[in-house]
């Protein structure tokens, strides 16, 4: 049990996915490839396979698809696993003790303390003597229970199990990690609708109800686009579209703004076609366009120019929106993303946190501003990042 205990720390710790370093210990001749690097190897690849149930939290869909793997690795004849209320699963063999496993549990639940038992059983033939049931938790919390069932128990045994509930605790709070960043990622998108809603409601109704008299066709026309429009921004699910939904909201956005402005306001496109299904955070380029429209070009004299930029970069899309208005101080924009000061623009800040959320800090905005000077926002995203995906 001891290389067993001290390869899941390795696993839990070092999160190298297990065909990589299988890789790479093949490739190192020098290591051999002894029963230590295969035995190293056929216990990663174990923990890699149970992983990715257990992300989803504590669930029985979860547990259920990784318990065969948390079994693989104890080398235990049977296990089981509850959360706070009940069973959860039970796999392996003596499936007669699972009407008892909870209650084997419910010392465990309620102190956080370890246990090790001893069964009765009247089957001769039923491997199932022992268990060793400990808690898994989160946050300090116990959530739930792990035991493993067997015809011996020994401080190897306790410890693996031990061990084993740890590595499971810290996919655990990783699922917790993933919860509270979408929930985040929810809290800021509907702050980010507040924002954008009262300011281009007003506007556009008003635009539409000048035209009702002037050009009935016209009017009918802006309120099925303001319709569209709105329905886009309001939606319910996913937290990611594709860029050419994206575009298509802004089309009907732009489409009301230039009745509005007239030919004040020039709007040109550059999208390149192998980038219009990559998956994009939702509302991550409206916001932009609307921020250029509204802080760069409705103060400005004359005319004012928008481009709008999608190019493939290889692995990931590039997208620029740029305007010609009034720009503003750099140091100011400085504090506005560093969240040092309030943001009068909509939704830069939003969109920017959500970048580095989703893709991580180096993926954050790029903006290229000064006073009289125009402002050119950048970003780049994966073409192909695990977890983002259009639903």
């Amino acid at each position: 049990m001891e290389p067993l205990v001290a390869v899941l720390v390795v696993a839990a710790l070092v999160g190298v996915p297990a065909v990589v370093l299988w890789r790479v210990l093949s490739g190192r001749r020098e290591l051999g490839s002894g029963p230590a690097e295969r035995a190293t190897f056929e216990t990663l690849h174990t923990a890699s396979l149970a992983a990715p149930p257990l992300r989803a939290g504590l669930t029985q869909a979860g547990v259920l698809k990784a318990s065969r793997h948390l079994r693989q690795l104890l080398g235990s004849p049977a296990i089981a696993i509850t959360n706070a209320e009940e069973l959860l699963v039970y796999d392996g063999t003596g499936d007669h003790h699972a009407r008892e496993a909870f209650d084997h549990a419910r010392s465990t639940l309620k102190d956080g303390r370890i246990q090790v038992l001893q069964l009765s059983c009247t089957q001769p033939e039923c491997p199932i003597r022992h268990a060793v049931v400990v808690p898994l938790t989160t946050d300090d919390r116990v959530v739930g229970s792990l035991a493993a069932y067997g015809d011996h128990t020994s401080a190897g045994l306790v410890r693996a199990v031990q061990e084993v509930a740890r590595w499971v605790d810290s996919q655990l709070e990783l699922a917790e990690l993933d919860r509270s960043r979408t929930l985040l990622m929810e809290a800021e998108v509907r702050a980010l609708r507040a924002q954008i809603s009262p300011h281009f409601i007003y506007n556009s109704l008003t635009t539409i109800a000048s035209f009702v008299r002037t050009d009935p066709e016209r009017a009918r026309e802006l309120l099925i686009d303001f319709a569209d429009f709105t329905r886009y921004s309001f939606r319910r699910h996913g937290d990611f579209t594709t860029l050419a939904e994206e575009l298509r909201s802004i089309d009907r956005y732009l489409t009301l703004e230039r009745a509005r402005f007239g030919d004040q306001l020039q709007v040109t496109l550059r999208i390149a076609p192998e980038v219009l299904a990559v998956a994009v955070p939702f509302l991550c380029i409206q916001p932009l366009v609307e921020n250029a429209v509204r802080h760069g070009l409705e103060s400005k004299p004359g005319v004012g120019r928008i481009s709008i930029v999608a190019e493939d970069a290889g692995s990931e899309c590039s997208i620029t929106v740029e305007d010609d208005g009034l720009g503003m101080d750099p140091e100011h924009l400085r504090r506005v993303l560093a969240g040092e000061e309030r943001a009068t623009g909509v939704g830069l800040a939003n969109v920017d946190e959500r970048l580095r959320q989703v893709y991580g800090d180096e993926f954050g905005l790029v903006v290229e501003t000064g006073k009289g000077a125009g402002t050119k926002v950048s970003m780049r995203m994966p073409k192909y990042r695990p977890g983002v995906t259009v639903r």
